[in-house]
């Protein structure tokens, strides 16, 4: 009996294999990444891992920059804000697909039963802080274009990686100082891939808008033994407070939206109240002096939704206090903005959206699912400043697990994931 005839491999099964090929070399560098602890604040380490970065993709044959974000808050030549920019560009004409990863990570905290700077490789896990968010889905990013590369030499279009820094902390010295300088519009960049952790059968559409404030209660010191001669501020922010549990928390509870918004508690407006702080400061020493406070200080975190407008959720804030302060006898306080940011949500027939979305459906043989963040990331940059619609999340990793101790991303996770992102790639800049 003839043996049967072997069929050639495709371009698309040569990448596929060649990112399986290159799986030792994907978790060396997502170790290697993890092993330079980029925390956030202050900015410790951006230089060496924009270097690294920057070293494996020049012996890919990409020009690189190294863009330091002057000005932007917390640099200093100390704690440079130093962001990483490889590209390279193909053969012949064609779109550009960039991914963008944010090299910083947040505190250790407690709880750790590994080392959160060690990188550890245990039952097919690497783990470390950072591992799920986001190193290990930039080293996906960075495999990908790799394997591409190496099976379609003289392909069409460009690439670029990035590696930005204080996604965590706003994104300013990163993602927004680039977009402000043009790395995030077109006709330099056509498709922006972010690898944050939203598993590898997701594609992020966008994410819920915020608004920040800090509001202030003023009042009258006085004696502690005698309040009656003063005015409490924290006695009228108890009654700002008891308002926003009454009167506006449940508001926010019946808004609804039809963004995929996960987890599925996120599909409602929220507000947080996330500091406060009355009376004497928190740095005295010793036992308290006894006076009445004169100012008390509150910060709310207000994520709202697509179908809401800012002017809306800071009306809603803004009617209360008016209310207080015509109705409650001395109620005098002060409102400062501190951010906002309003809803992205790229539309699900974008060319990047359908592609990765297709590739999800090509590897895993179920249709990948839509949603949008809880929380805001460096898509905000890219889509107010650099106006670049065709932005999505898509990467490796469990979302919860993020800033958690023992923080881990799956090998098999990551593999799959730069398959997807390797073969999107080829068929956003026309060559597959």
């Amino acid at each position: 009996m003839p043996c049967a005839t072997l069929q050639p491999m495709t371009l698309r099964d040569r990448i596929a294999s060649r990112v399986d090929s290159l799986q030792d070399r994907l978790v060396a560098l997502t170790q290697d990444l993890i092993r330079i602890p980029t925390l956030n604040p202050p900015g410790d380490a951006y230089v060496p891992c924009a270097e690294l970065i920057g070293a494996h993709m020049q012996r890919l044959g990409f020009t690189i920059e190294y863009v330091r974000g002057h000005g932007t808050p917390g640099d200093s030549d100390q704690h440079p804000r130093m962001n990483v920019v490889a590209r390279r560009e193909g053969a012949r004409p064609g779109p550009c697909v960039h991914f963008n990863g944010h090299i910083d990570v947040v505190a250790v905290g407690e709880g750790w039963t590994f080392d959160p700077f060690g990188g550890q490789v245990h039952d097919g896990k690497v783990y470390g802080r950072g591992a799920c968010d986001m190193k290990g889905g930039l080293a996906a990013a960075m495999i990908a274009v790799e394997a591409l590369i190496a099976e379609c030499p003289d392909f069409a279009g460009a690439l670029e990686i990035s590696g930005t820094v204080d996604e965590e902390s706003g994104g300013y010295g990163g993602v927004a100082y680039l977009a402000s300088k043009g790395y995030f519009s077109k006709p330099r960049v056509d498709h922006v891939i972010i690898p944050e952790p939203l598993n590898v059968d997701r594609v992020c559409l966008g994410h819920r808008g915020v608004w920040w404030a800090k509001i202030e209660t003023k009042g009258r010191i006085a004696h502690g033994s005698m309040p009656f001669l003063g005015d409490s501020a924290i006695r009228h922010m108890s009654a700002l407070l008891e308002r926003f549990e009454h009167d506006l928390f449940p508001k926010l509870a019946q808004k609804r939206t039809e963004m995929p918004v996960v987890p599925p508690g996120a599909r409602a407006s929220t507000m947080n109240i996330n500091s406060i702080h009355g009376g004497l400061g928190e740095d005295f020493s010793g036992f308290p002096s006894a006076v009445v406070a004169d100012s008390c200080r509150l910060v709310i975190d207000r994520r709202y939704l697509l179908e809401e407008t800012l002017e809306e959720v800071r009306g809603e804030v803004i009617g209360i206090l008016g209310d207080l302060a015509e109705k409650r006898p001395g109620f005098r306080y002060e409102i400062e903005d501190m951010w906002d940011v309003p809803p992205t949500m790229t539309p699900v027939d974008a060319p990047v959206v359908q592609t990765v979305s297709d590739e999800i459906y090509r590897l895993f043989d179920r249709a990948a699912e839509h949603v949008i963040s809880p929380g805001t990331y460096d898509q905000k940059h890219v889509w107010r400043i650099g106006h670049l619609r065709d932005c999505i999340a898509y990467g490796p990793g469990v979302l919860d697990l993020a800033h958690q101790p023992d923080e881990w991303i799956g090998i098999d996770d990551m593999v799959a994931s730069a398959k997807i992102m390797a073969l999107s790639a080829a068929r956003l800049t026309g060559n597959l």
